[in-house]
C-alpha cells in the first residue's frame, strides 16, 4: 500500500497549566481576521454601503455568530441525543465539535441583527462576508488537517494517501486539504473575479448567491472522499450529513441569484 507518512504536529501550540492554545483555535482567529481586513477592503468600493469602522463593529458579530452556531450546530445536527444527555458537555468545545452550516446560520442571523440595527442593506452586508470568509475556511481546513482529524475515506492505492492517526493503519485521503484547496482559493478565486464587476456588486445578493452555490457544490463533491461521521454513517439514499445540508444550500443560492437580478431589472424599470 502506498501512503505519505502524515506530519506529527501536536495540536497544542504551548500550554501554561491547565491554559492550553490550540492550532485549531489559532486557525479560527486567523481566518477571521485576516476575513476581516479584506472585507475592509471591498467594502470601499462603490456602492460602498459600509464603512471600514463598522466593518470593524460587524465582526464581533461574526465571531459570536459563528462560534455559537458552529457549536449549536454541531450540536443539533450530528449528536443531539448524546449531549441531550449531558448537556454541560455542550460547553467543552477544547473537545471538538463545529458545524460549518451551523455556524453560517448564526453569522447570517448576526448580519440580519446588524443590518437592522444600523440601517444597512443585509444583502450588501452578506456579499462582503461571501468574499471574505474563504480564508476562514482555507485556515481553518488547515485545522483540521493539523488535528488529524476529519479524515478521507479508504483509498490505499492513491500515491498521496495518508495514514491518519486514530484512523487505523489504512491510507486515506487527506480529504482536509482537498476542501481546504476547493474552499479557500478556489472559492475565493470565484468570487474574487466576479466581485471586481460594479455592475455585479450593485446587485446585491448575487455574489451571496455564487457564495452558496459554490459552496455547496464543493461541499458535496468533497463529502465523497470524505469518511462520514461514525455515529451517522450514510444517511438517505447513501448520502452524508454533509452532503444533506448542503444541497438546500445550492437552492437557496439559485434564489439568491435571481432575486437580485429581479430586484435590479425591477429599479431600471423604475428609472425609466
Amino acid at each position: 500500500m502506498l501512503a505519505i507518512p502524515f506530519p506529527q504536529i501536536d495540536p497544542i501550540i504551548f500550554a501554561i497549566g491547565p491554559l492550553a492554545i490550540r492550532w485549531y483555535a489559532l486557525t479560527w482567529i486567523i481566518g477571521l481576521f485576516v476575513g476581516a481586513w479584506y472585507m475592509r477592503r471591498v467594502v470601499v468600493k462603490p456602492p460602498a454601503l459600509m464603512t471600514p469602522e463598522q466593518v470593524d463593529d460587524f465582526f464581533l458579530w461574526v465571531m459570536l455568530g459563528a462560534i455559537l452556531g458552529g457549536r449549536l450546530g454541531y450540536v443539533l445536527f450530528y449528536k443531539p441525543m448524546e449531549y441531550l444527555a449531558a448537556p454541560l458537555t455542550i460547553f467543552e468545545t477544547w473537545k471538538g465539535g463545529m458545524s460549518f452550516h451551523g455556524g453560517l446560520l448564526g453569522v447570517i442571523l448576526g448580519i440580519m441583527i446588524f443590518a437592522r440595527r444600523r440601517k444597512i442593506d443585509q444583502w450588501y452586508i452578506s456579499d462582503g462576508v461571501a468574499c471574505s470568509i474563504p480564508f476562514a475556511f482555507l485556515s481553518v481546513r488547515l485545522g483540521n488537517f493539523i488535528n488529524g482529524e476529519l479524515w478521507g475515506r479508504v483509498a490505499p492505492d492513491l500515491p498521496w494517501a495518508m495514514v491518519f492517526p486514530n484512523a487505523g493503519d489504512i491510507p486515506r485521503h487527506p480529504s482536509q486539504l482537498y476542501q481546504a484547496f476547493l474552499e479557500g482559493p478556489v472559492l475565493f478565486g470565484i468570487l474574487y473575479v466576479l466581485a471586481r464587476n460594479e455592475i455585479t456588486r450593485r446587485k446585491t445578493g448575487i455574489l451571496t448567491g455564487v457564495f452558496l452555490i459554490a459552496y455547496g457544490t464543493f461541499r458535496v463533491v468533497d463529502e465523497f472522499f470524505r469518511e462520514p461521521d461514525a455515529h451517522l454513517g450514510f444517511l438517505i439514499g447513501g448520502a452524508t450529513m454533509g452532503q444533506l445540508l448542503s444541497i438546500p444550500m445550492v437552492f437557496f443560492g439559485i434564489y439568491c441569484v435571481w432575486r437580485a437580478n429581479h430586484a435590479a431589472a425591477k429599479l431600471a424599470l423604475a428609472k425609466k
